[in-house]
């Protein structure tokens, strides 16, 4: 009987041992895992610190951006600004020279009683006019003689006429001008018509 007894202690002392083992082993998974959910949070955490300093950064960087996109724009409109204020530059610049011509011929109009030298002075001064004109893509519209086209004319009057044909243009009025393919102003002109069947068998 006692025998039985010393083995059941036996046992309960293994029993003991085995549970506190268990125990220890229990206690070491759960410091292991605490310390992987430890480390795993720790991650997050720094990545998350990243992520903010990334975001921050970015942020810097997109305003940074859009200053200089300000900037760019006032610049570019003031620059687009300019090309529109003094886009007649250039050609202020060369009709000054013949104003300038203008204004001599006039002064030495009231110095000389040569008309003939004042008249020359003047259609000189002209034909630089009209050169000028061209060379910036101005040209007088030829209408004399030609076909009426309301693209081109405009017709103040019409005058019977036999002969030319009817619609053609008799007279120019006043010149008319294109500047490289646009009308910017059309001559005004008296265009012929056809006489009346009456009048012409009373002729």
């Amino acid at each position: 009987m006692s025998k039985h007894k010393a083995k059941t202690k036996k046992e309960e002392k293994k029993d003991k041992m085995n549970n506190e083992e268990n125990k220890n082993i229990n206690e070491e998974k759960q410091t292991d895992e605490q310390q992987q959910n430890d480390n795993e949070n720790n991650k997050l955490e720094e990545r998350i610190k990243e992520l903010e300093e990334d975001n921050k950064r970015l942020s810097d960087l997109l305003q940074r951006k859009v200053a200089e996109f300000e900037n760019y724009k006032r610049r570019t409109e003031a620059e687009i600004n300019n090309i529109f204020k003094y886009a007649a530059e250039p050609f202020i610049k060369k009709i000054l020279t013949i104003y300038d011509d203008l204004g001599r011929s006039i002064e030495h109009a009231d110095e000389k009683s040569d008309i003939k030298s004042f008249a020359e002075g003047i259609k000189m001064v002209y034909s630089n006019f009209k050169k000028l004109l061209e060379e910036e893509g101005v040209k007088k519209i030829e209408a004399l003689g030609k076909e009426f086209d309301f693209n081109l004319h405009e017709a103040l009057m019409r005058q019977e006429s036999d002969d030319v044909e009817p619609n053609t243009v008799l007279h120019e009025v006043e010149p008319g001008y294109t500047y490289k393919d646009k009308v910017i102003k059309h001559t005004k002109v008296v265009v012929s018509q056809e006489k009346e069947e009456q009048e012409k068998n009373e002729g």
